[in-house]
């Protein structure tokens, strides 16, 4: 008899919700609100200049840490916005997306048996990466509807194998932007508990009316014990390309690097240089137009929303909104997303897949990062359903 079997792993590993809705979209001809896969138009400086990197012949291998090109400008854009001076040698590493950049820097920083801090609600990739290490996720749930921290909770999480906090701000699903007292209640924390800080800052250009982004790397002794990955995906709306970042203390990049190397090789050239050349060449004017573009998307949405019966929960920041989904037909969250892709043609994400099981069963996630003319399909559709 055969004894040949998957890991130990391998039978908790499923599909994800996110890319569920997206095939059960595709395969109905719907409108995928259910993945961030941001489909609005690439800036044409970035565009055109990895055309001209493939034309050119940038398309082999390159440093385990990226063009030097694009260190440079992710340096300089650092020093710009968050007035750091980053050795793009030395701390700075490009990566096959953030979540090679997460994936890297856990592999190189915890081992199995750790302990690590994340938020709830909160994006599965992360607390699923560490599980894929066999490090443990310790959920602690923000404050329901505000989504405020309770930083007494997160001290209460702590153990003896805590080895981080993981933060994402603005956050997937709920667009919670951290504010300064949370950051520096986290920050004091990590200090005294001598923990690094994982931040998730992907998002970080979507910030909306009264609201600031703030990394925590920039807090007093948090540079040298946080890790930032950020990228390129959501703001040049080239999620495919692959391309992120991670910002970190020179003593950690090496081993960073080693594994990144391991799995990935490096993120694809071509796309390096035309992420590189919006850094160099977008002006300031493109960022805030990014945001105030996304901020009248989310408005529309939210009224779309709330005209359904479905009430949304405004987010800070991201693109992403979570709404209440009692009305809809079905025992769970995941049923009553079929139910809305089958009645209007529009698909979301159950609310369940950013909670821990029995949580967000009457939430869906929505993601508003679309071309106008989708949108407003969506949002038509959306309200129709009112009426059926």
């Amino acid at each position: 008899m055969s004894t040949l079997r998957t890991s130990a792993l391998a039978p908790g590993s499923v599909q994800s919700e996110i890319r569920a809705m997206s095939l059960l979209s595709e395969a109905a001809g719907g409108i995928n609100m259910s993945q961030g896969i941001c489909d609005t138009e690439v800036p044409a400086v970035v565009r055109d200049e990895a055309n001209a990197a493939i034309r050119n012949g940038n398309n082999i291998y390159t440093r385990l840490d990226g063009i030097a090109r694009l260190r440079a400008a992710i340096a300089a854009d650092w020093g710009k916005r968050h007035n750091l001076t980053l050795d793009p040698d030395r701390e700075i590493m490009v990566t096959s997306g953030a979540t090679g950049a997460l994936y890297a820097s856990a592999m190189a920083l915890l081992d199995p048996g750790d302990e690590v801090i994340l938020f709830e609600p909160g994006y599965g990739y992360h607390a699923n990466t560490l599980r894929s290490m066999r490090v443990e996720p310790v959920i602690v749930p923000l404050d329901y509807g505000s989504w405020s921290l309770n930083i007494e909770a997160v001290r209460a999480a702590l153990t003896p194998k805590t080895r981080a906090i993981l933060i994402n701000t603005p956050s997937n699903p709920c667009g919670k932007v951290f504010t300064r007292a949370e950051l520096t209640a986290l920050a004091e924390l990590a200090i005294e508990r001598d923990l690094f800080v994982f931040s998730d800052e992907i998002y970080e250009h979507f910030i909306y009316p009264g609201h600031q982004h703030i990394s925590i790397a920039t807090l007093p002794g948090m540079r040298a014990r946080t890790i930032t990955f950020s990228g390129f995906s959501k703001t040049y709306s080239v999620t495919g390309w692959r391309v992120g970042y991670v910002v970190a203390d020179a003593k950690w990049l090496p081993s960073f690097g080693y594994f990144h190397d391991l799995v990935y090789i490096c993120a694809p050239a071509p796309f390096q240089h035309g992420c590189a050349a919006g850094l160099e060449q977008l002006p300031q004017s493109f960022y805030a137009d990014l945001a105030a573009d996304h901020d009248r998307k989310r408005l529309q949405t939210m009224a779309a929303l709330a005209d359904a019966g479905l009430t949304p929960h405004n987010p800070d920041g991201a693109y992403y909104i979570l709404a209440d989904a009692t009305p809809l037909r079905g025992a769970t969250a995941a049923e009553k997303a079929r139910d809305l892709l089958a009645r209007t043609g529009v698909a979301a994400v159950a609310g369940s897949a950013f909670f821990r099981k029995g949580g967000g069963e009457n939430l869906l996630r929505f993601c508003f990062g679309k071309r106008d003319a989708d949108l407003d399909e969506a949002c038509r559709r959306l309200r129709a359903l009112a009426q059926s």
